[in-house]
């Protein structure tokens, strides 16, 4: 069933341009939000036996075959598909927000709906081949909707886009080609039993720098996170919602997380590079999100911050960390998408996301305010908002794994983040209103439910976390 979250986006985007010009105009959004819907009500509440039946008809197709590798869906697959859902559906309702003209949204649609069935091939697959495909329609359907919506204003960001996902391209394939020649095979399995052997070829570790090297391009890590923060900023409104919620973390983070605990093991090799590129992304990340003036670069750098977390609970090579990894994963994927949907309100609203020209528009757009609230103290993890449990998650899996000093620097970087964001909240919603934001209103429900949907999960989960852990994060040492 898994197979029918790629086949079904790829089918809408068929028939939709198959379908006259006025039809599709006026379906096209409303299809990738359904879709959305859909697949996130399959990924919360679809039981285990679901995933593993086939209709008759998929079954003769043989997708196994297609898709060079035999899937199966984890917990680990779950949380992803949930993420990508909800950002998915997040992004369409701030699209129809953002709403210029029919023809826009067809396009966005068209893209939204690839780029869904995408993310879900490269959850989906066990083949470093296969992955490596799905990354590519990812990245090229992106690239798109960075610059089509907004021309040569965003021109610089998507071709910083571009050209670091070249070199994050060229890397991934070159790591492959070499895997393939010393294993003879792309499939995880064989790959992880040719590096669980006593005796590597030296070509292999080659091989296995490259790789990773290219997911951490794809993630957005430092020192090769420069692309980020001029294409989430130069992006229309519902293109950074997505990349920010979820198209970075699908390309990188999950399948880095996928493949270090899966397949390249989660060794004394690999872990040392892990703890810096994690520290190193924690660090500068807040640093420079403190110097920000514009909204979105300020949440671009605070991604680059929050992702080296997730990669720091990877890097501690345990159970405790994994969890805490994989929960800050989908929490991430939650808050920062509600931030993203809020700084739309606020740019459609007031016209700019520069913060200097903003000021006290709490009084003006109460629900957008206090949606952000939540999101930023999640963010920086203040109990008992979910960003508190994956965060202490991790340190205590870093403490446990020997890493005192990572820990701290983990403690640390979360104040600097409650300072950015508190910083943020001071200048842009509280405090005496400015004068070019009097005749202010509330977004509407376009804006507002997504935002209100993502903050409820937001507590819903920080008050939850006992059920959660048990369902969701145990189950995870399996793939240890």
């Amino acid at each position: 069933m898994a197979a029918l979250l790629v086949i079904l986006p790829v089918l809408a985007v068929v028939l939709l341009n198959l379908a006259g010009r006025k039809i599709a105009n006026a379906l096209a959004l409303p299809v990738a939000g359904i879709l959305c819907a859909a697949e996130a009500a399959c990924a919360a509440l679809a039981p285990a036996e679901f995933w593993s039946q086939a209709p008759s008809f998929l079954a003769s197709l043989d997708l196994t075959g297609l898709l060079a590798t035999a899937f199966s869906v984890d917990s680990l697959s779950r949380v992803m598909y949930l993420s990508i859902a909800l950002v998915g559906l997040s992004s369409a309702f701030v699209a129809r927000y953002n709403r210029s003209n029919e023809e826009r949204e067809f396009r966005f649609a068209n893209l939204l709906l690839l780029i869904l069935a995408s993310m879900n091939g490269i959850v989906l697959v066990r083949d470093l081949f296969a992955l490596y495909v799905f990354l590519e329609i990812t990245a090229v359907a992106t690239l798109v909707l960075i610059v089509v919506e907004r021309g040569r204003t965003a021109f610089e960001g998507a071709f910083k886009y571009m050209v670091l996902g070249a070199v994050a391209t060229s890397l991934i394939l070159l790591g492959l080609g070499l895997l393939f020649i010393v294993v003879g095979s792309t499939s995880f399995d064989a790959v992880a039993t040719a590096l669980a052997s006593t005796k590597v070829n030296p070509l292999t570790l080659v091989a296995l720098a490259l790789f990773l090297s290219g997911l951490a391009i794809k993630g957005g890590m430092v020192p090769f996170h420069g692309y980020l923060p001029d294409a989430y900023s130069s992006a229309p409104s519902q293109v950074s919602v997505l990349l920010a919620g979820v198209v970075t973390k699908a390309s990188g983070v999950y399948t880095l997380i996928r493949l270090v605990s899966a397949v390249f093991g989660n060794s004394a090799r690999i872990q040392p590079v892990l703890l810096v590129i994690a520290a190193a992304s924690i660090v500068i990340g807040a640093l420079t999100a403190l110097t920000q003036k514009d909204m979105k670069r300020m949440l671009a750098y605070s991604s680059i911050s929050q992702v080296g977390y997730i990669v720091l609970g990877l890097a501690a090579g345990n159970k405790v960390g994994l969890a805490g990894a994989v929960l800050h994963l989908f929490n991430h994927s939650i808050f920062k998408t509600c931030l993203f949907v809020n700084t739309a309100a606020v740019e459609k609203e007031a016209g700019t996301c520069d913060m200097d020209q903003l000021g006290g528009i709490s009084a003006k757009m109460p629900v957008t305010g206090t949606t952000s609230v939540i999101a930023f103290l999640s963010t920086a993890g203040v109990p008992p908002l979910s960003g508190f449990w994956s965060k202490l998650l991790i340190i205590v899996g870093v403490w446990q794994a020997g890493h005192p000093v990572f820990a701290a620097i983990g403690v640390l970087a979360s104040v600097i983040t409650l300072g950015y964001f508190l910083s943020m909240q001071r200048r842009v919603f509280f405090g005496k209103l400015a004068e070019s934001c009097a005749g202010l209103k509330e977004a509407n429900a376009w804006c507002l439910v997504p935002a209100l949907l993502l903050a409820a999960i937001t507590l819903a989960l920080g008050v939850s976390m006992p059920w959660l852990f048990n369902t969701f994060l145990l189950p995870l040492e399996r793939i240890l």
